[in-house]
């Protein structure tokens, strides 16, 4: 089997997808571009900001891409190409697109608040309550783990390091002068994304040896810990178009470019699949290996509820206008379809015995040395390629860290909020707008947890204590089931949402009961292996619980609904 056919037949499939599907599910939905959005409804300067396209797309895309659509598939690949690549291909398409999409959508229909006030409109107060908790311990661990494995990288990189710092100074110039019209977005580009591209080569000329200066990895891990949180506060509390937005837009093209290096040079060099279709190891079974830790291993490239949050959490209250929301959403999610393609290629074309080695140490690591492999066919040396793209995962990681802490942000400030009849009552007597994540209350622990400044700190102490001691990582394995059982919970709101507005549902409720299956199963097993390990036995059973709650309460309004 050739590499560069399946990459190039999964680009027209994905393409052929984006205009066919994709706006058949645009249609189901009824976007309505002169539909006054969020971001001009209530804009405000920090949170609510009408966005270019491409610079929204740039920040939504960097945000959901991070290492998940490059750690997945090659875990994966250890069960053969064949499965891991199906998955890829439908799922991306009909379930990972689609529900990234109806997040996006159904926030900026509900004045671009999380996914969670539409489960409130289904389920009531208290299903929100059960999401929003579920939706903090996953975004906890989130932060956490992010923080650790940027750390990794400018630790195992200095030069990553350098060209990190200069992205994150170079952000707030691009922010202030494309947001105060000093130069138009193309013009903006024409100047920024040069000198991008220039901080990466001198990131490998001037590197940040952190651990030079301090002489000791253990303090020098310590303190890139409590810089880099520092850092997430600051790009949580701030304006979104003056840090977090202008710096994802920037490094979306060391994506882009990594990407186009990626193809052309699997292109060229056509690689040949050397792994096999189908590979289950020895003394392991179809069932419960394949089916489903598969669908929980490949989470972001085919479906991840680390999206939902995205689409609805930051990206829907930058919405200039409904049409967006297909490119967007779904475009951005077709996108990561093909990078998780190429990460698969990235080690489908070791033999068997080279690919067990390889598998067996980080997934980053693999796939930077495989696109640099490939990148010798178009004459870059193999140094220089792996040295970029190992640059261009370490960018991501921390786009990534950075949106979710804001993410975390708002969850935390719609936590405490009351419920949504409560808040229509506050607006009616006090005459004021409270649709916003953090509205003024009476009630003093809500007013002062509610604001942007203490739901931050308390957001990055919890996430730095689990970096701290480590239990970030312990906890990690958790996260693939817990992830796929988020994007099940937000299929299941958008399926009771067009049900009750007596839409057609089927291709909403067909994907909600298959990653509602997946995603427990998963969990369950997940329980079983670790019952010896108290602390991923207590948060697997957490979300477990949270979850059936949740089903249960879905199924009750289901027959109330079907009652009256």
């Amino acid at each position: 089997m050739n590499g560069m056919l399946l990459l190039v037949g999964s680009i027209v499939y994905f393409l052929l997808a984006y205009f066919l599907y994709g706006r058949f599910v645009a249609k189901r939905f009824g976007v309505d571009p002169k539909r006054a959005t969020p971001a001009h409804t209530q804009e405000d300067g920090i949170d609510y900001v009408p966005t270019p396209p491409a610079v929204l797309f740039g920040h939504h895309f960097a945000s959901i891409a991070g290492a998940g659509p490059i750690i997945g598939p090659i875990v994966a690949a250890s069960f053969g190409w064949l499965p891991a690549f199906l998955w890829i291909v439908l799922g991306c398409v009909f379930i990972g697109s689609m529900h990234d999409f109806a997040a996006m959508f159904l926030s900026v229909r509900n004045q671009g608040r999380s996914i969670a006030y539409a489960i409130e409109e289904e389920l009531g107060y208290w299903g929100r309550q059960l999401f929003l908790f579920f939706c903090i311990a996953a975004l906890l661990l989130v932060v956490a783990v992010f923080t650790l494995q940027v750390v990794s990288g400018f630790i195992a990189n200095p030069g990553v390091a350098t060209s990190s710092i200069l992205f994150i100074f170079l952000a707030p110039f691009f922010g202030i002068a494309t947001n105060r019209k000093i130069l138009t977005l193309t013009e903006a580009s024409l100047v920024f994304v040069p000198l991008l591209f220039v901080f990466v080569w001198f990131g490998t000329v001037v590197p940040f040896d952190m651990v030079a200066i301090v002489g000791n990895e253990k303090t020098a891990r310590t303190i890139w810990t409590i810089a880099l949180l520092y850092y997430a506060a600051i790009a949580s509390i701030i304006p979104v178009w003056i840090l977090l937005q202008p710096r994802d837009y920037l490094n979306s093209y060391l994506l882009y470019a990594m990407m186009g290096l990626g193809i052309i040079s699997v292109v060229v060099a056509q690689p040949a699949i050397n792994m096999p279709a189908m590979d289950i190891p020895d003394g392991k079974s179809f069932v419960p290996n394949i089916l489903p830790l598969l669908f929980v291993t490949i989470a972001c490239g085919a479906c991840s509820g680390f999206h939902a949050l995205v689409a609805s959490g930051t990206s829907a209250k930058q919405i200039d206008s409904e049409k967006h929301i297909l490119p967007v959403g779904y475009g951005g999610m077709l996108v990561e379809g093909a990078l998780a393609i190429l990460a698969l290629l990235s080690v489908a074309y070791l033999a068997p015995q080279d690919a067990a080695g390889v598998m067996k140490g980080a997934p980053a690591v693999s796939f930077a040395k495989g696109m640099a492999h490939f990148a010798e066919a178009v004459g870059i040396k193999y140094n220089i390629g792996y040295s970029f793209i190992s640059l261009a995962i370490s960018a991501f990681l921390l786009t990534s860290l950075d949106t979710a802490t804001r993410l975390a942000r708002f969850v935390l400030q719609e936590l405490v909020l009351p419920s949504e009849k409560s808040l229509n009552k506050i607006a009616i007597s006090a005459k004021v707008n409270v649709s916003r994540p953090a509205p003024q209350q009476k009630h003093p622990i809500r007013h002062l947890i509610g604001s942007r400044w203490m739901a931050t700190i308390i957001v990055v102490v919890l996430s730095g204590y689990l970096a701290l001691s480590g239990e970030g990582m312990t906890m990690w394995p958790v996260f693939g089931s817990s992830n796929q059982l988020l994007a099940a919970l937000t299929l299941l709101a958008v399926s009771l949402w067009l049900l009750r507005r007596k839409y057609k549902a089927l291709f909403a409720l067909l994907p909600m009961g298959f990653m509602m299956v997946i995603s427990l199963w998963a969990l369950i097993n997940l329980i079983i292996q670790n019952r010896d390990k108290p602390a991923l036995l207590s948060i697997s059973v957490f979300l477990l619980v949270l979850a059936i709650l949740l089903v249960c309460l879905a199924v009750k309004t289901l027959m109330n609904r079907k009652k009256n």
